[in-house]
Formats: C-alpha cells, structure tokens, sequence
C-alpha cells in the first residue's frame, strides 16, 4: 500500500482521478437508466435494448475518431464540444417523448459524442509520473474504475424507481457536466499537449501489442458481460442477491488490482492474470450445474471472487502495454481503439449469454462467459512473442522524434 500512498502524494495524481471517475460515473449508469426509462415508456424491452445498441455503435466509432482528434484540436476543446453534445442529446433522451427510430438515433448521437475521459488520461498519465510508478498508477486506475460499476448501477436502480426513470438519467447528466468540468479545470490539460498523428487512422493497430491489448480487452470485458447476464438470470431483478454476488465480483477486481498493482510486467503477464479469471469463470459455470438452490449465491459469490482478482490486474497490464508500445502522438488514438474493443465485447458477451440463457437457463450465460475468458487465456499465450517484456523497462509511450534538418556547407 506504501506504493499507492507515495502515488497519491505525487502533485495532481489524486485530483485527476477523481475527476475522471466522476466523469465517467455515467458510463455505469446510463445503460441501465435507458432500459428502465424506454422500457417503461415503450413497454417493450426490445425496444430498450435496439436504442442500447444504438449508443453502444455510436461508441464504438467514436472512441478512436475523438481521440484522434485531441491530437488536432487539443483535449480541452474535444472533451468541451462533446461534452456538451452529449449532455444535451441524453437529456433529449431523458425529457422529450420520442418514437423508437428517433431514440435510438438520439442514442446513436449520443454515443457518438460520449467525451473521451478515459484515453485522455491515460495519455495524461506518463507525463505525471516518473517511469517507476507508471504501472503501479494504471493498475490503480483499472481498480478504481471499478467504483462505477459497482455504484452507478445501484444509484441508478433506486433514484428510476423512488423518483423517477427521468431523473435516473439526469443524475448520470448531472455527473457527466460536473465531472466534465472538473476534469476539464485541471492544469494537466494545458500543460500536455497531444502531438497530431502523422500516421493514417487506424495505423496504430498495426502494432502487435495494441492489436493485443484490443482483441483480449473484448474478451476479458464480453466475459465480464457475459456474468452479469447470467447472475441477474440466476436471481431475478427483484431481490438483493444479483447485486450483492456483482460486487463482490467487483470486489475481488478491486483486490487483485491493489495486491498486484506493483508486480512486475513480464511477456506471461496477461495470460497468467486471464487464466484466473477463466478459473474463477469456469467454477462459477461447474457452481450452477453441480449445487442446490439454497447453496448457489456463496459458491457462487466464492467463484466470482476467484475470476475478479485477475480483472482490474489484467487491464492494467493492458493499458500499460499499449502505452510502451506506440508513440506519445498516437496514444489516444491507441486507447481509443482498445475502448472500442471493450464496448463490442460487452455488446457480443451480453448477446451471447442472452441466446445461452434462453436455450439452457442462467447456466448458459456463465458458459458463454468462461468461453470468452477461455479465449482470452489462449489468445496471449499464442501472441507471447509479441507482448512486451516491462520487467525493468520504462513503460512511458515512445517519444515523437522529426529528422534535423542539415543544410550542407
């Protein structure tokens, strides 16, 4: 923990990332705030889940599209413009009755303007530490995203039905502008400035590690998916149970990340962190086929518990691989790349133990989760000589270095 304390300690670090968790706070509330609020408008979850995948497509484009352009425009003009394009399409959404085709529209816009938090500070990050403390600070911001998955949801869940679906989602408005300017107001975003890229849109993923880091991103968060399909499938929408059994899924994550936040990156580093999380998968699949009813939720809780203490640990190695490999130019667009894995993957996972569910009960969406995880194992351990060894290695991006020119005498 010592390292973390001297982390925090660092001028600025502490301040940043509270401000980007509240700015993303709304990334785990507005997926549920849209399905309680189009579903109780519409009547149809079918409804609810085409506006869903609609905001999910316009994320998906989006995220390496604006992430590109802070290297053009700078961060506080990118995040300012989105921000306030997103904030007003989501109210739009929240306030103005609308048929299905214009909500998933709205939705559409609505991803497509979802401000670029997370690769802009995690291109702010290498500029704030010195190389040693890089890791440890990525593993810290993997642990803590996990407070928005855990909170939003429950946050959303009581305010859509103590007060209103409406206000469920002008809360997450709230957070977004709030936290948007917070983040906006820090001094980071005027002192690191994004070379612009010269390198086409999408060069970057010619990269082995970035390739990497983007294809077991969507496996590791559609397996992530893929278990919150089947838990709310093994306990209902009603009772505490669903809840309590996803957090402490989450807080195992949270676990693993601040035990192995200091560990070393070596060439085996994701395939050993996705092998627990397959394990903890797998059992939690082996847990609903093989115990009664009444014993379920702690078998249950014990095996999730398992998996999460390879999920924040995993994803830090993935952001620190991706920022040792690519130029400081292209490190948003990087990140970018690697968001828009994640939001398929979750799109993918979620689908998947959907059909599973329906054909063979909530068993088949732990089933459809520790395939992905399987794959996510399998996929690193083929790729190893590409993973980048960090094991006593800076993992700050590669500098931007133009030619001299040299006028001959």
């Amino acid at each position: 923990m010592s390292t973390y304390s001297d982390l925090l300690k660092t001028p600025g670090v502490a301040r940043i990332i509270s401000a980007q968790l509240v700015a993303r706070f709304p990334f785990g509330m507005l997926s549920l705030a849209f399905l309680l609020h189009i579903e109780q408008i519409t009547g149809s979850y079918g409804a609810a889940g085409l506006v869903l995948a609609a905001t999910s497509v316009g994320q998906a484009i989006a995220g390496p599209l604006t992430s590109r352009l802070m290297g053009l425009w700078g961060m506080r003009r990118v995040i300012s413009i989105t921000l306030i394009i997103c904030a007003l399409m989501v109210s739009t959404i929240a306030l103005v009755p609308m048929s299905v085709l214009m909500y998933m529209i709205v939705g559409a816009l609505a991803g497509l303007s979802m401000p670029p938090i997370q690769p802009a500070v995690r291109t702010i990050y290498p500029k704030m530490v010195n190389s040693r403390q890089l890791t440890p600070l990525f593993s810290l911001d993997a642990t803590a995203q996990e407070i928005i998955w855990v909170v939003g949801p429950v946050v959303t869940t009581f305010v859509a039905i103590q007060i209103s679906t409406v206000w469920g989602i002008m809360l997450a408005v709230i957070f977004m502008v709030g936290g948007g300017i917070w983040f906006l107001s820090s001094p980071e975003l005027g002192r690191v400035r994004i070379p612009r890229s010269k390198r086409k849109l999408g060069a970057v993923l010619r990269r082995p590690p970035v390739l990497l880091a983007t294809g077991v991103g969507f496996l590791l968060v559609g397996a992530c998916a893929a278990v919150e399909a089947a838990v709310v499938a093994t306990f209902g929408h009603d009772g505490a149970e669903a809840g309590i059994v996803l957090a402490i899924f989450s807080i195992g994550s949270i676990a693993g990340g601040l035990g192995l936040g200091h560990v070393p990156i070596g060439p085996w580093s994701t395939a050993r962190r996705m092998l627990v999380v397959f394990i903890g998968m797998g059992l939690a699949a082996v847990v609903m086929a093989m115990v009664t009813e009444n014993d379920v939720f702690w078998w249950l809780s014990g095996a999730l518990f398992i998996s999460g203490l390879g999920i924040a640990p995993a994803l830090a190695v993935l952001f620190a691989i991706v920022s040792a490999s690519v130029k400081f130019s292209d490190t948003a667009e990087a990140y970018g790349w690697v968001g828009t894995g994640q939001l398929i993957g979750a799109a993918l996972g979620s689908a998947a133990a959907g059909f599973l569910i329906d054909s063979n009960g909530a068993v088949g969406g732990f089933w459809a989760a520790a395939i992905f995880a399987l794959v996510g194992f399998i996929v690193p351990v083929l790729a190893v000589r590409y993973h980048p060894d960090l094991r006593g290695r800076d993992a700050s991006p590669l500098p931007d270095t133009e030619a001299v020119p040299v006028q001959n005498s």
